[in-house]
This record gives C-alpha cells, structure tokens and sequence, in this order.
C-alpha cells in the first residue's frame, strides 16, 4: 500500500453537506418555513423500518420536520397512490419519499409516478430521471448524487476519466452513469449480461459498485489507482467491494458504513431543504404563498 491512499470518509462529506444547511434552514425559519420530508413505509420490513428512522433522527438533528406516514402490508397501489397525492397537496410538506421495496402487490412504480416533481427529493419519478439524463434535475436520485459529492469533495477529477458502473438500476446504476457522463467522464455501464466484467472493469479510473452482491467486486479487477465507490449495502456491513482486496490496487476507496450511506442521508436532507426554498415563494404579511 503506498502513502497516497485516500480513504473516502462519507461522515465527513456528510458533515460539510449538513453544515452548510444550518443558515439556509434558519432563513427559511425567519420566514416562518419549516423545510418538511415525509416518509411512507408499506409494512412492517426491519431493515425499511430501520431506515426510515435513521432518516427521521437526521431531519430532527438539522431541525427539518419529519412526517412518517406508516400504511399496513396488505395496502393497495390505489390507496398508497391516495395517501401520496394528500402528501402532494399538503403545502407544509416539501419532500416526500416512498421507502422500498413495497409489498409485492403494489405497483411501485406508478407509486412512484404519483410524487410531484416538486417533492421528488429522492429522484424516483420518471421525469425527474430524464432531468437528470439533461443535465439539470433539482433533485438527481439521493445516492447518485452523493457518489459525486463524495468526488468532489475529495477533488478527484472526473472529466476525462473513464468510469465503470456495476449495476444499471433507475435509481442508482443508470442515474450514475448520466451524471458523471454529464461531467465529461468517458462511462461504461455494466450488468448481469456483461460478458468478461473483470475484464471491462479493469479499464476504469472510477468504479462503481451497486449491484448488491457482497464483497462482488474483487481486488484483482481493480486497475492501480482506480478510485473505487461502493455504493451497495448487505447484512453483516459488507459492501458490493471486498474491501481489504481492493485497497491494495486503488488509490481511493470508500469504506462500508461510513462512506456512500451517510453522504446519501445528507443528501436528502439538502434536497429536502432546497424543495422548501423552492416551493415557498415568499412571506408577505404574515401570509406564505406555496407555488402551486
């Protein structure tokens, strides 16, 4: 291992990120404006339930409301699509995130569909995805968007480098790979049909890794100074990475906890903020106007 190795501390973006909210949420609270998200959770899953209280603690710690909306396993896509619209048309909620996996007998993705785009904190809509494919979405899909903070805040260049993503879901692999195409990166986006991946995957100065497989990514595809991302999550705190493998060739790499996660909360605490100040036109006599 040499003296250059960066290990990518997601706490520590997460932090900047949160801190640099604290003014914009006392501004917004001078014009009586409490930014608010809320979270909907379709049954009683542990690890859904556990993420959408981590959620809830991050909006209390930064002073953002927190509504959670809990339905029964057996809902209906008509009746979440119900309970989604009467988040739409609540002009104190400036975010909503519909926390998935749903039960199985729900469309999610015209649940999905149901967000306003200008609640769509967490990038899940159709139409937020094909801002995001051009270049100018409000609020890109939360952990995309903190794969490149977490770049940027570590000052690794992205123009002119060529990135392999290892996943192609609508609200990681794909998003990711708009984004950094967008910031002139030259993208290779892999999946389960990709023939030699090790192969493809030696070729790349930045590797993303989503394809939720522990400990996927092996050390030898990984390309001498490569900066490795692991944006995946399984039981145990592994990531899609052999971590301890990977280090040996990459020149930065994040850890799993502590690296994608915290940045993708942070994330959505920003977007969060950033609807409210968007959605809320001004004050004028005590009045708040809600754009429509």
């Amino acid at each position: 291992m040499t003296a250059e190795k960066i290990i990518l501390d997601g706490n520590l973006v997460a932090a900047d990120i949160k801190g640099k909210l604290v003014d914009r949420i006392n501004r917004l609270s001078e014009k009586g404006i409490v930014p608010c998200l809320a979270t909907i959770l379709v049954g009683e899953d542990p690890s859904s339930a556990t993420y959408v209280r981590m959620k809830g603690n991050a909006c209390k710690r930064l002073g953002i409301q927190s509504i959670r909306v809990d339905l029964p396993e057996n809902t209906s896509t008509d009746e979440l699509i119900a309970a989604i619209n009467k988040l739409n048309a609540d002009p104190n909620v400036h975010g909503i995130l519909l926390q998935h996996p749903v039960p199985n007998q729900i469309d999610e993705r015209a649940a999905f569909e149901a967000i306003s785009i200008e609640k769509d904190v967490d990038g899940v809509t159709t139409l937020g995805f094909a801002q995001n494919a051009f270049g100018f979405a409000d609020f890109p899909s939360c952990t995309p968007a903190a794969i490149i903070a977490i770049l940027d805040y570590y000052n690794i260049p992205i123009e002119g480098k060529h990135a392999v993503v290892i996943g192609r879901s609508p609200i990681l692999g794909k998003p990711v790979s708009a984004m950094l195409l967008n910031r002139n990166a030259t993208v290779t986006t892999c999946h389960s049909k990709t023939t030699h991946l090790e192969d493809v995957v030696r070729l790349g100065d930045i590797i993303v890794a989503a394809v939720g497989k522990p400990k996927f990514v092996q050390g030898d595809w990984i390309k001498p100074g490569a900066t490795v991302l692991d944006a995946g999550y399984n039981e145990g705190n592994i990531g899609d990475v052999d971590y301890d493998a990977c280090l040996e060739d990459a020149s930065a790499i994040t850890p799993v906890p502590a690296g994608v996660g915290p940045v993708t909360i942070a994330t959505l605490l920003k977007h969060t903020v950033e609807a409210a100040e968007k959605l809320s036109l001004h004050v004028n006599d005590g009045i708040l106007f809600i754009k429509e």
